[in-house]
């Protein structure tokens, strides 16, 4: 920006936005996915109305045509599906697909040989890939780059793009933080390594007084030894080192250690710490080792999978060589670790299964001038309720743990934060899943008295001006939740019927997701693709001028959370404070395990107090579990099988809406595919569907694209149906209009190519104490 210290404010007051904002687009053109969509065949298709005699001529001239364009859908997937970009992401996401489906689909004659069943489904899995390639504004590899843009107040147009050179600016391989925690169990074999691995007091150990505390047992005496020793097992200081500073026999320190673990207080593990590079973590642990040849042992074994990991980095995206690359990989792997170098896909498995990952960055950057910001006045109103939300869940949430915090501290004794944590699992506790439902119910209801929605509407039109006081009414009061909460970040997608019309302004926005109590540009996937890190370090200290209390974090969770999606902008002065998992550096300045930090309640607020005095909301504590139960909760629909698109100024806040009932998908058991097109078109008009949607089946990972004049993308759609009429035959699918679609694309690269694309804003709450702009 022309003047780095003028702050982007939102209009209508209360929010600022972050100068950085993401760019989050796919990394196949739009048009990709129109070209499945045979010319002319919905036309002919609606010829045709329920009931129709297949018998016919006229029936019998359009299944040859359909049968006609099937084949010519097929050869142009073909063309897709040996495109060396397309398998290189293949490659990343499923590296059994282009052996078990891409190859013997390519041998495979359009035309020639009979299209039977498994071409059919073959068909489908390259459709598949390519919607989610072409249409899905995901964020992994070079089929989903990380993208940026900063706003400039002096910027003539809404927004421009400067396509840069080149499709990526950067590339870059990781480890899972999984696979190096196994090749790290391995090494922990060797005893002669593990003698000079620091042991680690557990965090919920507490030492006073000539005690130790664990929560839920009886304090237990400890000698003066076992004392002075527990106390110098911080985790950077091996049993000789600890036996030099307190000036005793090494063996005796070993033997009082080894105590100490078979007591639990102590951990004496190789732990790696949660890391963006988890190689490198482990490498600074071994490189400390003194021992000479236990040293080089374990860093040769890390030195086969690092050159591993440098070989597919070197493939870039040839698909072949990128194949090889990764399963020399994989073999080195499983010879070191006697494991599988694939974790089976699962309910209990987190994101990123393969030894390692890709992200890249865009080429394509953008910027965002005033005639953008002042279309965003709406998102003002959807902030506000949010806020409104994560402050009620807050404050249900602390009745809670002061309720629980009281009957600890009953008899008198100080609570530790182990203490208090341990007893209100699963955090953030036991009723945070009722008291976020309640919340939301509420917000609901809030929301219906607000917009007054007319019964049986398709479009709703609002001003900010007319919604303004209703919401003040509502929802309007002070940021009170925790450290996250004062983070919000919308996804907000820009429509325009051209580049002029994007330059002058004249667009319209469309409000995406709205990820509530999160930065979610603070993750690792974002962080290590931006050019300049300080940059987004200078955003957060603009926030928190003084330190944080940060939770460390378990590596991983079912499902949401990976190395990919640590947080990343921990700055030296903040603090953590470890709770159960042992996942942070123990080198790190300005971490404390959490039974060293005290509860208090001050003025009728839980308060984490911290070895030198610091002070901090224990809300802070509890940020990420508190996140995780609403970072996804926002909402201002009524629940129903219809809700409309409501657009507030040139805002559209909601796009409209169906939850069909699975049996009610009548041609989805149609095997004749010419018939099943024109059903699921009738079922479309039925239901007074657009062409392009997406749809959320109970059944699917995530959601998919349909075109409904795309039989490839219909049939995909029915067979969706049926997966979930077999698993729940009461269930419903949520369909909403794509918007903006395809043909409204308007990123672009250096070749002119056109992606859909949305741009994912910071917006910072500053009725929080400490936040007010100057």
């Amino acid at each position: 920006m022309s003047d780095e210290h003028a702050p982007v404010l939102l209009p209508g007051g209360g929010w600022r936005l972050w100068e950085e904002f993401a760019l989050r687009g796919p990394g196949f053109p739009a048009d990709g996915v129109l070209r499945l969509a045979p010319p002319g065949l919905a036309e002919a298709a609606d010829k045709f109305g329920p009931g129709t005699d297949r018998s016919g001529p006229e029936w019998q001239a359009f299944a040859e045509e359909l049968s006609a364009a099937a084949v010519d859908t097929a050869r142009h997937l073909q063309q897709i599906a040996g495109r060396p970009r397309f398998q290189a992401a293949l490659a990343w996401q499923n590296p059994a697909v282009l052996r078990t489906g891409i190859a013997p689909f390519l041998r495979w004659t359009p035309g020639v040989d009979k299209r039977s069943s498994m071409p059919r489904q073959r068909e489908e899995l390259v459709a598949h890939y390519w919607q989610r390639f072409c249409v899905k504004n995901d964020t992994i590899g070079f089929f989903g780059p990380v993208g940026w843009g900063r706003w400039d107040p002096s910027a003539p147009h809404a927004v421009t793009v400067d396509a840069g050179r080149g499709f990526l600016a950067a590339q870059e391989v990781y480890f899972s933080g999984w696979a190096v925690d196994a090749l790290a169990k391995v090494l922990a074999e060797d005893a002669e390594l593990m003698r000079w691995i620091p042991p680690r007091r557990m965090s919920f150990v507490r030492c006073e007084d000539g005690t130790v505390r664990v929560p839920g047992r009886p304090a237990q005496p400890v000698g003066e030894l076992q004392e002075a020793v527990l106390r110098h097992c911080d985790g950077t200081r091996h049993t000789a080192a600890i036996a030099a500073d307190l000036g005793l026999d090494p063996d005796e320190v070993a033997d009082t250690v080894g105590e100490l673990v078979r007591r639990r207080w102590v951990a004496r593990r190789l732990e790696v710490p949660a890391a963006t590079h988890p190689d490198l973590a482990l490498r600074r642990i071994l490189e400390r080792v003194p021992d000479e040849a236990a040293r080089d042992r374990a860093l040769d074994r890390l030195a086969v999978l690092e050159r591993g990991r440098e070989a597919v980095r070197a493939a870039g995206t040839d698909a072949a060589a990128l194949t090889a690359a990764i399963g020399a990989l994989e073999a080195d792997f499983a010879a070191l670790t006697d494991s599988d170098a694939q974790r089976a896909k699962g309910a209990r498995t987190a994101p990123c299964r393969g030894l390692v990952y890709s992200d890249s960055r865009r080429s394509a950057t953008a910027t965002a001038g005033p005639a953008l910001l002042e279309h965003l006045e709406p998102l003002q109103l959807c902030l506000t309720a949010a806020r409104w939300m994560t402050n009620r869940f807050a404050d249900a949430v602390r009745a809670r743990l002061r309720s629980v915090h009281a009957r600890l501290s009953a008899d008198g004794a100080p609570v530790d934060l182990a203490t208090l944590w341990m007893n209100t699992l699963p955090s953030p506790h036991p009723d945070a899943g009722d008291l976020i439902d309640a919340a939301q119910a509420e917000l609901r209801a809030k929301w219906a008295r607000i917009l007054d929605l007319p019964p049986d509407a398709r479009r709703v039109r609002l001003t900010t001006a007319e919604l303004a006081d209703r919401v003040r009414r509502e929802f309007d009061e002070p940021g009170d939740g925790w450290s996250l909460a004062r983070y919000f970040s919308p996804d907000v997608l820009v429509v325009a019927d051209d580049a002029d019309a994007l330059a002058r302004g004249d667009v319209d926005l469309v409000l995406g997701e709205m990820h509530c109590a999160l930065n979610t540009m603070g993750a690792s996937l974002f962080v290590h693709q931006h050019p300049d890190r300080d940059r987004l370090i200078a955003e957060t200290t603009r926030d928190f001028p003084g330190p944080r209390l940060l939770p460390t974090l378990p590596k991983e969770l079912p499902l949401k959370w990976s190395t990919r999606s640590r947080p990343s902008l921990d700055r030296p002065e903040d603090h953590y404070v470890t709770l159960v998992d042992q996942t942070g550096d123990p080198h790190r300045p300005n971490s404390v395990p959490s039974a060293d930090v005290r509860v208090e309640d001050r003025d009728g607020r839980l308060t984490a107090v911290l070895p030198d005095g610091t002070v901090h909301d224990v809300l802070d504590a509890y940020a990420n579990t508190l996140t995780q139960r609403v970072m996804d909760r926002f909402t201002l629909t009524p629940e129903g099988e219809h809700t409309p698109r409501i657009t507030i100024d040139r805002m559209t806040v909601a796009r409209e809406t169906w939850r069909l009932p699975v049996s009610g998908v009548d041609f989805a058991d149609d095997k004749d595919e010419a018939a099943r097109f024109v059903r699921a078109r009738h079922w479309q008009r039925r239901h007074d569907l657009p062409r392009f949607v997406f749809v959320v089946s109970p059944a699917e990972p995530r959601p998919f694209y349909v075109d409904f004049d795309s039989p490839v993308y219909v049939t995909i759609l029915a067979k969706a149906a049926r997966r979930l009429a077999r698993k729940d035959p009461g269930a419903r699918l949520k369909v909403s209009e794509m918007l903006p679609t395809p043909e409204q694309a308007w990123l672009t690269d250096a070749d002119g190519h056109r992606y859909t694309s949305e741009l994912r804003f910071v917006a910072v709450d500053l009725t929080v104490t400490g936040t007010q702009e100057a």
